[in-house]
């Protein structure tokens, strides 16, 4: 009898069928019937009334907890048992890169947690809930900051939004919130002038001087007139011309028609981005234009009939090469 209570507990029982390991999901709110099942449905293990005897000997069907965990091939009853127990996740690494919509943002999250992606969808748009934050559903983008975050699978939407504030507060130390203060901006003016930045180029030694276009615009009460706006008013990124019918559009994102920063981010920018705000190059250019080298960089310009001439340049680049719209 000793022998086989002991060959119970501590002979392998996990059998992966060719696989070094695989990873057993518990959702929240399961009970022990419910991980019993998930064992022998996905045919982790060999044996269900071993398992099942271990299992009650250390009171786990009393310490069920929700996660995803990392069980090897050859483990033991007593192995298996012990890490359930101990609630030991596997962490899910998330990054946080440029995303356009809070829905996009969702279903990032969604397809890697339980959280619910139609819950974390109300959640980013719901101006009472993000009242305890400070925000509102068109400042929502600022509570990310991209980087590369881990979580328990079992995190929920709430939590998952209670550490992307916590990381944002982090991120705005007293260095950048001095420096905010210095150029008369919110943090999140920042933010929003860094998700435009963000989109106009991809070159990052030229972003202080983009975000130094705009400051320079601000202060003397002109329009920001950026494309990007127009083109998150629209709803289209992929514009690759920006028509005088785009320029139409009724929305208070459009710079073009309204004067000073958008109602909130049209994007999550880098940190980059932020920085490159936060650190702007200071001098007198107040517009500039792609290259028509189709290079990525910009020609910037003092003067309205500097600019005429490079805008000309870029348009007729577009021209030759049949990019329309």
């Amino acid at each position: 009898m000793a022998y086989h209570i002991y060959d119970d507990i501590q002979r392998a029982n996990v059998k992966l069928d060719g696989r070094k390991t695989a990873y057993l999901y518990i959702k929240t709110g399961s009970d022990y019937d419910d991980v019993l099942k998930a064992l022998t449905d996905s045919s982790f293990i060999v044996d269900k009334e071993s398992f099942d005897w271990v299992a009650r000997q250390k009171n786990y069907p009393q310490l069920v907890k929700a996660g995803r965990f990392k069980i090897s091939n050859g483990m033991s009853n007593n192995q298996l048992v012990n890490l359930l127990r101990s609630g030991k996740q596997e962490p899910i690494k998330i990054t946080v890169n440029k995303v356009r919509s809070l829905d996009k943002m969702a279903e990032l999250v969604g397809a890697k947690l339980e959280a619910d992606t139609d819950e974390l969808r109300k959640m980013l748009t719901n101006n009472d809930y993000l009242s305890q934050y400070g925000k509102t559903k068109e400042t929502a983008f600022t509570l990310f900051i991209t980087d590369t975050y881990y979580f328990n699978w079992n995190t929920s939407a709430d939590q998952f939004v209670k550490r992307m504030y916590e990381e944002s507060v982090k991120f705005w130390n007293a260095d950048r919130r001095e420096k905010a203060k210095d150029i008369k901006l919110s943090s999140d003016e920042v933010y929003t002038l860094a998700s435009i930045v963000e989109e106009e180029t991809i070159k990052g030694d030229e972003k202080p001087d983009v975000a130094g276009v705009y400051l320079n615009r601000i202060r003397i009460g002109m329009p920001l007139q950026a494309d990007p706006t127009v083109k998150f008013a629209v709803g289209d990124f992929e514009i690759k011309r920006i028509l005088n019918r785009h320029l139409e559009t009724d929305s208070p994102y459009n710079t073009y028609k309204h004067k000073g920063l958008p109602p909130g981010p049209i994007c999550i920018p880098s940190k980059s981005s932020i920085d490159a705000v936060l650190n702007y190059n200071k001098h007198k250019y107040l517009y500039f234009c792609a290259k028509d080298d189709f290079s990525g960089y910009h020609a910037f310009a003092r003067t309205l009939i500097e600019h005429n001439v490079n805008a000309e340049k870029y348009r007729k680049a577009l021209n030759k090469n049949r990019i329309y719209k």
